[in-house]
């Protein structure tokens, strides 16, 4: 009777302590949740001061910023289009290099090379952005100027971008790599007893297989390019012009808000609340991102 009551004190313990765990787990996603809640709502109610004083159509579809000159007008296609502008330079950059890198890892690489390149691309992504901020200006601007674009600007989209790229290669490699690593094995071995080669397999089966992952991939690391601030303040400059060419200094939203912050508008003048308007325009940019790469991820998952 004795050990009978030991156990059934040590199951309602162990009930206890996994009600207790339970418990704390929900505590730590519903402080997720209120976080994301009380951003939202600062982010609309500062907007709503702002929107009031500048028409919503004009502040989506205007196509001049001038917020911090005396004839202000509140357009953001030249922020958004600087941001584009550089994240594309960057998800371009590191789509090719991270899937790449990551196919060599999956595929070919044995794993003394793997322990090797793993940790180097680890690295990449400990680096502080405002390193890479200086590394684009005063490395890469000039390799640019030097040897492929003499006209092109000291602050400028491209040495911006490419910056922004190396730096989220590990992201890209990283999950891109995990998709691969996840397709069976039994696809591979099939396609091989078809008499298919190495090459035929990676791109014909592999690839497609974990295409999900890898689109989930680029697409975290474009909304990862869109939110960065560092390296576009520093390296693609403040000027807030509507311009495709990359070898220009452009704003990007991030930018802007980064300029504002640090006391180039007075709290409380519509200047100011221009960045709670921006900092919207953004969150949703990136919140759309995130239901796109949800979307992939469901329509096109492995299914094992």
């Amino acid at each position: 009777m004795e050990m009978d009551g030991s156990r059934e004190d040590s199951f309602i313990t162990t009930r206890l302590s996994e009600k207790l765990v339970g418990l704390g787990l929900l505590g730590t996603a519903l402080l997720t949740i209120a976080a994301l809640i009380v951003i939202m709502a600062t982010l609309i109610v500062e907007s709503a001061s702002f929107f009031r004083e500048v028409s919503p159509l004009e502040f989506i579809f205007g196509t001049e910023w001038t917020a911090l000159f005396a004839d202000k007008k509140f357009g953001a296609v030249p922020l958004l289009v600087g941001t584009l502008l550089t994240s594309g330079v960057a998800i371009g950059l590191s789509a090719t290099v991270g899937l790449g890198s990551a196919i060599y890892l999956s595929e070919y690489a044995s794993p003394r090379v793997r322990a090797v390149i793993k940790p180097v691309l680890e690295i990449l992504a400990g680096i502080p952005t405002v390193v890479y901020g200086y590394f684009a200006i005063y490395t890469i601007t000039p390799l640019l100027k030097s040897s492929l674009f003499p006209d092109i600007s000291f602050y400028n989209a491209l040495a911006a971008g490419l910056a922004m790229g190396v730096m989220i290669i590990p992201t890209v490699a990283s999950l891109s790599e995990d998709a691969l690593y996840a397709v069976p094995e039994t696809l591979r071995h099939a396609a091989y007893s078809l008499g298919a080669r190495k090459i035929q397999v990676i791109f014909k089966v592999v690839v497609p297989a974990a295409l999900s992952g890898i689109i989930a991939s680029f697409i975290l690391g474009l909304a990862r390019a869109v939110g960065e601030t560092m390296i576009v303040a520093i390296a693609a400059g403040f000027r807030p012009i509507l311009t495709l060419n990359p070898l220009e200094a452009v704003q990007t939203m991030t930018a802007y808000i980064a300029q504002v912050s640090t006391g180039d508008a007075p709290h409380g003048t519509i200047e100011y609340q221009s960045i709670f308007a921006v900092g919207l325009y953004l969150f949703f940019m990136v919140m759309l991102l995130n239901l796109v790469g949800n979307l992939v991820v469901r329509k096109w998952g492995i299914k094992t």
